[in-house]
């Protein structure tokens, strides 16, 4: 039997070639684009300007599937979070921000986080699997046609974008899973489907060294970087990639990639950290670290879960901090903490890991020898 392509795993060159498959011109790929990604419409009978051939080739051939929803919760603030199935016990989470001036959607890119950053409780979850193209579009697919539902805007009529911006934020690490993110930023930024400026579409990464420079060459869009410690020794503690990847070839990574980037700058997130990186000491050793870096810094007050053994600095704390960068000339944000209700807040986002890195078995076991011999026992073994 042949496999059904799932026309959702296919960026714009690809879908001109699966048609010239089917013996059909390029300007039917566009069509079917138009269909698929500003229309909403999965059913390709309801694809009225396709010739009635190409509909049968495609029926029984071909499907526009995205992952089903198991739920969807709207916060008091607006935010929204789907939890979405991806097969085999694994759910990922996509969330919505909406603002007075733009809508941002919050994407996963993987199942789980072999990262294991110490202040995410994704990582916590451990890893499963990388998404695939269908998986990763398919959430902008599904949010945006769902949102328009929400505003009374059915499918088949092309009614105002309601997403404007996508961050690539949400669970895992995008290049760690480098092709099938690439492929949905491409879909992303297409005119015949979503038509993002790359200016408004941001990928954050912990700092995977070799995969920024190959995305300043696939597909430049605009970098965060989750960065979180001023040191190398502290970031080592927190992000156990750096010890792979230092944060002298993080910045020097960054100031590649600004070459062919949308925007001139780079932002730096970094999770304020009770007593562990919100000293005036740690915003003077950030100030030296990016002083050959343009860039902008996104202040995040940290959202607890238990399993973190880390507390959020105080406001106060964190506006002196703030205040800090701001005096040497960094222009220097502080996020407001949305949808943390519904654990959609940055960090928060869990889901359901079918977990086949045993992280979770790990902690447990090394909280027992904790409890047993002393809270310094041991160290997790990290998955870089």
């Amino acid at each position: 039997m042949t496999a059904i392509t799932n026309l959702l795993d296919l960026d714009p060159a690809q879908l001109i070639a699966y048609c010239g498959e089917l013996g059909e011109k390029p300007f039917r790929a566009k069509q079917l684009q138009r269909w698929i990604h500003q229309f909403g419409v999965s059913d390709f009978e309801a694809m009225t300007d396709l010739a009635k051939s190409l509909r049968d080739k495609l029926t029984g051939r071909a499907c526009v599937s995205s992952p089903v929803v198991i739920s969807d919760h709207t916060s008091t603030d607006g935010t929204r979070k789907w939890l979405l199935d991806v097969g085999q016990g694994n759910a990922i989470e996509t969330v919505f921000i909406p603002e007075e001036n733009r809508g941002t959607l919050c994407i996963s890119t993987q199942a789980g986080c072999a990262v294991n950053c110490r202040f995410c409780s994704t990582g916590k979850q451990g890893f499963n699997r990388n998404l695939t193209v269908a998986e990763i579009i398919g959430q902008l697919w599904m949010a945006e046609f769902e949102l328009r539902k929400t505003k009374g805007i059915p499918v088949g009529h092309k009614g105002e974008r309601q997403i404007t911006n996508v961050v690539m934020m949400g669970m895992g690490e995008p290049l760690l899973n480098f092709e099938p993110t690439v492929t949905a930023l491409k879909l992303m930024l297409d005119d015949n489907a979503y038509g993002l400026s790359r200016r408004r579409v941001t990928l954050s990464t912990s700092g995977v060294v070799p995969m920024i420079d190959k995305l300043s060459q696939e597909c430049a869009v605009a970098l965060a970087v989750s960065l979180h410690a001023s040191n190398d020794s502290l970031r080592d503690s927190l992000i156990p990639l750096n010890k792979k990847h230092p944060l002298a070839e993080l910045m020097a990574a960054c100031r590649r990639y600004l070459e062919f980037a949308p925007r001139d700058f780079v932002t730096f997130e970094y999770c304020m950290l009770d007593a562990v990186n919100d000293s005036d000491q740690h915003a003077r050793e950030l100030i030296e670290l990016v002083r050959t870096v343009p860039c902008k810094f996104n202040l995040i007050p940290f959202n607890p879960f238990p399993e973190s053994g880390l507390k959020r600095s105080n406001n106060q704390r964190i506006k002196a901090f703030a205040q800090i960068l701001t005096d040497a000339g960094l222009v220097t944000t502080i996020r407001k903490t949305r949808g943390d209700d519904i654990d959609a807040a940055c960090g928060q986002l869990a889901g359901e890991v079918q977990d086949r890195t045993r992280v979770q078995e790990r902690m447990q076991k090394q909280a027992e020898y904790q409890k047993k011999f002393g809270p310094n026992f041991g160290q997790i073994v990290e998955i870089t």
